[in-house]
Parts: C-alpha cells; structure tokens; sequence
C-alpha cells in the first residue's frame, strides 16, 4: 500500500503526516479521509487552484494531468514542475512525498 508522505505545513499539517492509501483514489481523498484539511474550494470539480500541491518525490508514478487540469494549474500560487491538484491526481503504486504550498489563491486573493 503506497504511502502518503505530508511534509510539514504550518497550518494543515504543522508535524507533517504519513498516511497510507489504497491506488485509485485521489491525494485529496486520501488526506481529507485522515484528517489532513487541504482546500478545496471548488468540492474536488478541478474548477480552481485551491488543492494545489507539489509532488516533491513519486511524481513519476502518477498519470500525467489532463488538460483541464493543467489549465487551472496555470493559475496556480507558487507553480512548479511537480505542481498537481490533489482532487485530480489519483495515487498509484508508489510512495509519494508531498509539500502543501503556503498560501493558495484564494488565501492570496483574501489577503491571509
């Protein structure tokens, strides 16, 4: 079973996390399912940036992001090579490292 690997976040996940989860199932299931509150403003319809996160290590294990998604990474806070949204990408058979970005758009758009 791979496992999820949450590096420190200051507000989310302020010791970091591992969890394990089952293939198939989305990075952002997997962590809302163990407690680990990652935005996601748009209710997992990839129709924002909220969920954004970044696939430090294991990215090459996941299918690559559909258009639509890669579109709304465009728009992303803090874009990187590794960048995913975490209702898109579904956990496949190896263990992946994963940092959640400071602020979101939504937190840059409010001024947090």
């Amino acid at each position: 079973m791979p496992k999820l690997i949450f590096l420190p976040h200051e507000v989310i996940c302020p010791e970091g996390a591992e969890i394990d989860s089952e293939p198939g199932v989305s990075i952002l299931n997997a962590a809302l399912a163990k407690n680990i509150s990652i935005e996601h403003a748009c209710e997992k319809s990839c129709a924002c940036t909220t969920c954004h996160i970044i696939v430090r290590e294991g990215i090459d294990s996941l299918d690559a992001a559909e258009e639509n998604e890669e579109d709304y990474l465009d728009k992303a806070w803090g874009l990187e090579p590794e960048s995913r949204l975490s209702c898109q990408a579904l956990v496949a058979d190896k263990d992946l490292l994963i940092e959640i970005p400071k602020y979101t758009i939504n937190m840059v758009s409010e001024e947090h």
